[in-house]
Formats: C-alpha cells, sequence, structure tokens
C-alpha cells in the first residue's frame, strides 16, 4: 500500500453515506472469471434498465461468484443511464499519483455538483471559506458557486471555437470576470483541489507521489504536511493579493523545445514554463510578448496566446519576491509527509526546500518545469489530475508517449457539459478497473445475484425476481439454444443481439411452427425478439389472437460475441454486418492502402468507430498505436468500449458525434443496419445503396446467408432499417485534439454517413499540419468528392479518389491523402 497519510479530519462515513438518495452510483464488479464478469455486467445493465437505479450509497462494490475476483468491471449509472466504463483482468495494486492543476481550466461553478453530492467535499469547501473570509472580505462560495446560476444545471458555456483555441476577444459574464481576478482565483482553485482531494482520500486513494502545476504545489504541500491548511490559506490568498497589485502581464504558448525558444526571449520575455518535449511558455510585458509572438509567426512557428491577467512565474514577478519569503517566515514550514515533486527543479523536493522560507519566493519567478518533474512519475503507472480541466493530462500523455499507463482526470473540462459528480465516479471506477492501489475495503460491499452457470436466470431475476419462467418460455429458449449453439440464454436480451441473424431467424421460425404449430413471419421475430415477448407472441397466436403491438430487435444489450477469420473474437451486433466490416478493413484493407501506412508509435484517429473493427485493426497493424475513436450510438459505443478492453488496445474513446460546432442532434441508429446510421437519414436512399451493395456482393459471393439477405424482400428490408434515435452531443475534431494534447495525426479515419465536410470543417487551421493521412468515406452529392479533393490538396496533401467495386451504383467512394509527394 502507498503511505496512508490522513487528512486531518476526514470522515470517511460521510464520505459514503449523503443524508439523500444519491443522483449517481457506481457499482464496481469482481468476478472471479471473464464468464461471471460479463453475466454481472449484464445482469446489472439489465436491472438498471427495467428499474432506474435506487441507491443509497455513491460507490458499491458487487462481486460475482468468488470473493477473490480476477476480473473487474464498473457501471455508472445516473439520469437514467446505466454505462459500462469497461471490463479487464484485474493486475496487482498500483501506486497512484495526484497531481493537482494550475489557473487556466478553473471555471465558474466548478465542483457545484461534487458540493451537493458528496458531504466530504462539501465540509472541506465550507472549512476554507470560513477561514478565507477574513483575508478575502468575503464568502469565497459566492465566487464559485454564484446565486445567480443556481437554478441551472452545472453545465459547460455555448461552445465557441475561438474560445477554445485561445482567441476569444468576446465579453465575459459578471460571474467569470469575478472568479478570473487573480485575488480570487488563486484562492478560489487553491480550495476546490484540496477538497477534492478530501474526497479522492476518503475514497481510500492516498498517493505515492505528488506534482502540482505552479499554484497545484501548494495543494501538494498541504496535503504533505509541509503546509498546515490554515497556513496555506494564508499564503495563497496573501500571495494572491500581492500579484494583483502588480502591473499587467502576458503569457505566450510556445511549440519549440527549451534550447530554441530561449534565445529568442529578449530581455524582458521570461521562460515561464517547460511542459513538454516541444511546448514552452514564455511571460512578460505585453509589448514585449506580442513582439515575441510577431516573430515566432514570421518563422512559421505555432503559438497561442493564453488567456491570463498577469505574467505568472517571470521576472515581473519579483518586486514582490521577498514580501512572500516574509510571509513564510511567519509560517510553521514541515518536512514532507509524502513526497512531490519541486516546481523549481523539476525533482523531488527536498526537506531543505520544502522548510526554507525562501523556496516560495524562488517557484514565484522561476519557471514551471513540469515536464522534468513528470519524467520523475514515470515508474507510477496511475496519474489522477484532481482539479478542474484536463490540461495536465494531456502533458502527461505527450511526455510519457507510448509508456503513458493510465492517466485519469477527475473534473470535467470548462467546455463540456457533463455533472462534475459524474466525472469523478468515472474516474475511480478507471482507477478500479486500472488496478489501483487505493484501500477497497472501506466501500459497502455484497454479491450480486448473477451466477456464472445460469447467466439467462440471473439477468431475468435481476429484472423482476419474482416471474418464472413459462413453460413456452422454456421451450422457446431451448430451440433458441439450437438454433445459435448457445446455453446461456438471457430472457430479456434480443435474439439478434446473442448473435442471431436473418438467416439463423428463418431457421428459429421453421423449428417455432414445428413444435407450437404457429407461424411468426421473419419480421415478427425482429419484433417480438427476446424470449420472454416471442414466448407472449407464441401464446396469442396459439389462443387465435392478432400480434398488434410492434415491438423492437433492440434492447441495447448485445451479448453476442463473433470469432472473425483471422481468429479475434469480438462483441458485435450484427454477424452479417460484421463480416462486411472485417472484409472491407482487414482483407481488402480499405484504410491501409493507396499509401496508406500505419508506422510502429502511431497515432490514430477513428471518427465513426462502429465496434471498433478499424480501431482494432490499426492496434495490430503496428506497435504502441495509439488511437482515439468516435462513435455517437449508445449501443455501439458499448461494444467499442467491450472490444477496445478485451483486446488491450491503447485507445481514448468519446461517446459523441464529431461536428464542426459543439452542440446536441438527433443521430437515427439502425441496429439492423448499424453501418448507415446518420445524423441526416434518407431511408430511400439507404435502402438503395444496401440493395445495391448486396447485388455487388452477389456477384462475386454465392454463399448462402448472402443470397438469403437479398434485398428483393422488401419486408425483410423494413426490418433492417427499423429505426431509434439518440440525442448525441457533437463537437469539432479540433477541441479533442487541444484537450487531449494531441500533437502529431499518423492517420485519421473518417466514415461518418453524409457528414464527412463537417468533420473537415471543425478541424482547425493550426491542426492541419499535425495531419499526416487522411481516409474519407464521401457520398458524392452534387459533386463533394471534387470539392474535398480540391481541400485537401490546399492543405498540403497528394490525393486519390476511387470507388470500390463494391460500391459500384451508389454515392460512396473513399479518398486517399497523404501529406506530401509519394
Amino acid at each position: 500500500m502507498s503511505p496512508k497519510i490522513t487528512i486531518a479530519g476526514t470522515n470517511d462515513e460521510a464520505a459514503l453515506r449523503p443524508s439523500e438518495p444519491v443522483l449517481w452510483h457506481l457499482a464496481l464488479l469482481s468476478g472471479s472469471n471473464g464468464t461471471t464478469l460479463d453475466a454481472g455486467l449484464a445482469g446489472l445493465k439489465a436491472r438498471y434498465a427495467s428499474t432506474p437505479a435506487a441507491e443509497d450509497v455513491p460507490v458499491r462494490i458487487r462481486t460475482v461468484g468468488s470473493t477473490e475476483g480476477g476480473h473487474r468491471g464498473a457501471v455508472l449509472t445516473g439520469e437514467g443511464v446505466a454505462t459500462e466504463i469497461g471490463a479487464q483482468e484485474a493486475g496487482g495494486a498500483k501506486p497512484v499519483a495526484f497531481m493537482f492543476p494550475g489557473l487556466g481550466d478553473h471555471y465558474v461553478d466548478m465542483g457545484r455538483d461534487l458540493y451537493r453530492d458528496f458531504p466530504v467535499f462539501r465540509e472541506a469547501v465550507d472549512a476554507c471559506a470560513e477561514a478565507l473570509t477574513g483575508e478575502l472580505g468575503l464568502d469565497i462560495r459566492e465566487v464559485v458557486f454564484p446565486a445567480s446560476e443556481e437554478a441551472a444545471p452545472a453545465a459547460a458555456p455555448a461552445f465557441d471555437l475561438r474560445r477554445m483555441l485561445g482567441r476569444d476577444t468576446g465579453p465575459q459574464s459578471e460571474n467569470e470576470r469575478r472568479l478570473n481576478a487573480t485575488r480570487l482565483a488563486q484562492p478560489a482553485l487553491f480550495v476546490i483541489e484540496y477538497a477534492l482531494a478530501r474526497l479522492w482520500e476518503s475514497w481510500g486513494a492516498r498517493p505515492s507521489l505528488m506534482i502540482g502545476y505552479s499554484l497545484g504545489e501548494y495543494v501538494a504541500a498541504t496535503l504533505a504536511g509541509v503546509l498546515s491548511l490554515p497556513d496555506a490559506l494564508t499564503l495563497v490568498a496573501r500571495r494572491a493579493a500581492l500579484i494583483d497589485e502588480l502591473p499587467a502581464g502576458a503569457m505566450l504558448a510556445v511549440m519549440l523545445p527549451e534550447q530554441e525558444v530561449t534565445p529568442l526571449l529578449g530581455e524582458n520575455v521570461s521562460l515561464s514554463a517547460v511542459n513538454g518535449p516541444e511546448f514552452c511558455v514564455a511571460a512578460g510585458p505585453v509589448a514585449a510578448v506580442e513582439a515575441l509572438e510577431a516573430t515566432l509567426r514570421e518563422r512559421g512557428v505555432v503559438c497561442r496566446r493564453v488567456q491570463t491577467t498577469h505574467a505568472f512565474h517571470s521576472s515581473m514577478m519579483e518586486p514582490i519576491a521577498e514580501q512572500v519569503t516574509e510571509l513564510a517566515r511567519t509560517l510553521t514550514l514541515n518536512p514532507p509527509g509524502i513526497p512531490y515533486i519541486s516546481n523549481v527543479t523539476g525533482e523531488p523536493i527536498t526537506d531543505e526546500q520544502a522548510t526554507d522560507p525562501g523556496y516560495w519566493a524562488r517557484h514565484l519567478v522561476s519557471p514551471v518545469r513540469f515536464a522534468a518533474g513528470l519524467r520523475h512519475l514515470s515508474a507510477t503507472p496511475l496519474l489522477l489530475e484532481a482539479g478542474p480541466g484536463q490540461s495536465l493530462s494531456s502533458m502527461a500523455t505527450v511526455v510519457r508517449g507510448s509508456d503513458v499507463g493510465t492517466v485519469v482526470a477527475s473534473m470535467r473540462h470548462p467546455l463540456e457539459r457533463q455533472s462534475d459528480s459524474a466525472v469523478a465516479l468515472k474516474a475511480l471506477g478507471r482507477l478500479w478497473l486500472a488496478g489501483g492501489d487505493i484501500d477497497w475495503a472501506g466501500f459497502p460491499a455484497d454479491e450480486l445475484d448473477i451466477v456464472a452457470d445460469a447467466a439467462a436466470t440471473a439477468v431475468r431475476e435481476a429484472a423482476d425476481p419474482a416471474v418464472a419462467p413459462s413453460s413456452v418460455e422454456r421451450d422457446l429458449a431451448a430451440l433458441w439454444a439450437k438454433v445459435l449453439k448457445n446455453e446461456q440464454l438471457p430472457h430479456d436480451v434480443s435474439f439478434f443481439e446473442v448473435g442471431g441473424n436473418s438467416l439463423l431467424a428463418t431457421r428459429l421460425s421453421l423449428r417455432i411452427k414445428r413444435t407450437f404449430g404457429v407461424e411468426l413471419t421473419l419480421r415478427q421475430i425482429y419484433e417480438w425478439s427476446t424470449i420472454a415477448r416471442m414466448a407472449a407472441a407464441v401464446e396469442t397466436l396459439a389462443a387465435g389472437g392478432e400480434l398488434d403491438a410492434q415491438g423492437s430487435s433492440h434492447t441495447g444489450t448485445s451479448l453476442a460475441r463473433f470469432r472473425l477469420p483471422n481468429g479475434l473474437t469480438v462483441w458485435h451486433q450484427n454477424e452479417a454486418e460484421t463480416r462486411h466490416f472485417y472484409e472491407d478493413i482487414f482483407d481488402h484493407r480499405t484504410y491501409a492502402k493507396n499509401g496508406i501506412t500505419l508506422p510502429d508509435g502511431a497515432t490514430v484517429v477513428d471518427v465513426g468507430g462502429n465496434i471498433g473493427l478499424f480501431t482494432l485493426f490499426s492496434h495490430y497493424e503496428a506497435k504502441d498505436v495509439r488511437v482515439f475513436t468516435f462513435e455517437p450510438a449508445p449501443p455501439m459505443f458499448e461494444l467499442l468500449s467491450r472490444n477496445v478492453a478485451e483486446h488491450g488496445v491503447n485507445a481514448t474513446l468519446f461517446n459523441i458525434g464529431v461536428s464542426d460546432s459543439e452542440s446536441q442532434a438527433t443521430f437515427t441508429f439502425y441496429p439492423r443496419s448499424s453501418g448507415m446510421s446518420s445524423f441526416h437519414p434518407d431511408e430511400a436512399e439507404e435502402k438503395h445503396n444496401l440493395r445495391t451493395i448486396i447485388a455487388n456482393q452477389q456477384k462475386t459471393d454465392e454463399d448462402a446467408e448472402v443470397a438469403e439477405l437479398v434485398a428483393d424482400d422488401e419486408e425483410l428490408l423494413d426490418v433492417r432499417f427499423e429505426a431509434i434515435e439518440f440525442t448525441a452531443t457533437l463537437r469539432p475534431l479540433s477541441a479533442v485534439i487541444r484537450e487531449q494534447g494531441i500533437e502529431r495525426i499518423d492517420l485519421i479515419k473518417i466514415d461518418v454517413q453524409k457528414s464527412e465536410r463537417q468533420v473537415i470543417d471543425g478541424i482547425a487551421d493550426e491542426d492541419w499540419p499535425k495531419i499526416q493521412q487522411m481516409v474519407l468515406e464521401v457520398h458524392d452529392a452534387d459533386g463533394e468528392v471534387d470539392r474535398l479533393v480540391e481541400l485537401l490538396r490546399g492543405h498540403g496533401f497528394t490525393v486519390l479518389a476511387e470507388q470500390d467495386e463494391m460500391y459500384v451504383g451508389t454515392d460512396i467512394h473513399n479518398i486517399y491523402a497523404v501529406r506530401g509527394a509519394r
């Protein structure tokens, strides 16, 4: 275990038992093997789907089978949705390092949900606010959680790409202006990060090592016992007040190594931070920084102004350095009880430095050696960012490269529309999956009522323990087992989500007629597709009744696994479609031809991930590949998440759509034809394309199943385009590139059903040079292929457009773009 340093006043019971029913609940599952874990995950999600979770604690450990579980899973539920965070085999306990951010990603209402939902967080904020009242002359809670915002949910402000890229010149709200004043911003940030650390400590997470960025080092020093909480608050508040009296300054992020930046700074500009191999920050007087910016832009160097009020960590801080030293002399400084990294040296802080009052003056005027500090965390596999935003997570990902381990942010980015409580609990779930060295015994635990050898019974009992299967259900389950060659069959999951397809459905229909003497058409099997619903349909028909109500072939719980021809096993939705995608991606190498290659260590962006076959292809095509995958449809995202976890892919997954602005839009999802799901549905066009593709397949493939799927059967085609609508979040690609700290993209694959132009338009000018290769599936409406070819050539790519023989007769084409000449 990591050192157990308890922060004074922690109340574990208060952390685990809020006074009101929880709005968000994290279920941590432990299974003796993969089969029991899968059964547990399926049963738990089925329970939450049928009955909204009414949990009395925010976190509970659920064991399935043996209490010595070697496999772990996690499910987060809230706002009527149950989301599987992941599942994987547990390893040994891994130490966790804490990272505390500085100013920049703070925002009005940061942590409001945590303050509402978790007593430990609330008590810490309250204690700090009361202690600061004398120093600030106000209640800092009114600054962070202003009353005017109280009625609104904690959500991000409207998206503005200019703002995200640091070009915003628009007015701030009164609440933003108040919080952004240095004399209030720094104490406010300290309070939120300290309270968040208290929450994590109450959850049993105790850091083995810490690093803070600028002001974040004050939080680390407090947790390490160098400063008492009252002394830390005094030092932070008075230091902020001194800075607030200094002349305004400017800061500039520069994408160059330190040795190349330093000679360009001149007399008045200081090196303020070194955040990565090619990421520095310069600071100084506004005019001097503007001149440096002009020089860099003339040389073609990527640089960006940092939104700030002062030139932090520069020579402009020197006038108050002695006052900070004298202030520190009045405080009690102790050797650290937990090791942490010094910003001044980029090395672990020594006892001498921690107890030297002059250290805090040097910290004020010296550059932040954050990249060097991160290298000292290389032996710590798990990094937890304990503060608003995700900037440190992005920096850590860049500095650590392929050895990134698990980097977890525990508060949302200012521009994200999520609950901070959901983000924090999801972070805890990720640490559980990664084997974090956390005192998990502090959470309540019980056994989940699902057993490994009876997954069908388990899921049914989770939904309604009082209902026993009827004789028709039992007989139907036996027919399903014969057709699907699978005995583990839940009664409330679709035939098509446990491996069924239209050919097998035809066989099932014949067996039903022989067994029960009634005829279920293929369409009715799709509509009455679970064992429970199908049994009700059989009983109705046997009694001479008619089937009026239409159901769905999609329940949102796919338990189907499929062995690909290359031996890989995947979770999937539809066998025929999975085979088609496999042939496209693995056999025909559609995304790795015409000069497209994947080097070892590549960064890949997969826009339109579906179940993740291209993400898996990238993982196995080269070594140490990192993938960022986007999939807006929740059912596909669940399968994608399972496949990525099972194959150990180094992937970051986003359950969102990609567009040219931040918004929300209706996404039409076809469970039986997921590849044609779209933000721009056109059923007539999609049916035409599917007919044409099937006809083209038949020219070269006489397989019986393909013949069975021929599109002449209009009823079957209607079933294949059964539609479900979701409301999806849309974000520009550059927003994610910025948040994730992506500096180079070796390949972007875009397959988004008529939304490709919006994806392209969401790439900011400064991000195009990062992109080396791009493959797009394009629908050629009104010359769109030619327009995109010219656009890509204008960005320096050699471009080829072609139409695969499978798509002849449709408007679907592929574009291949490689930077520079081949």
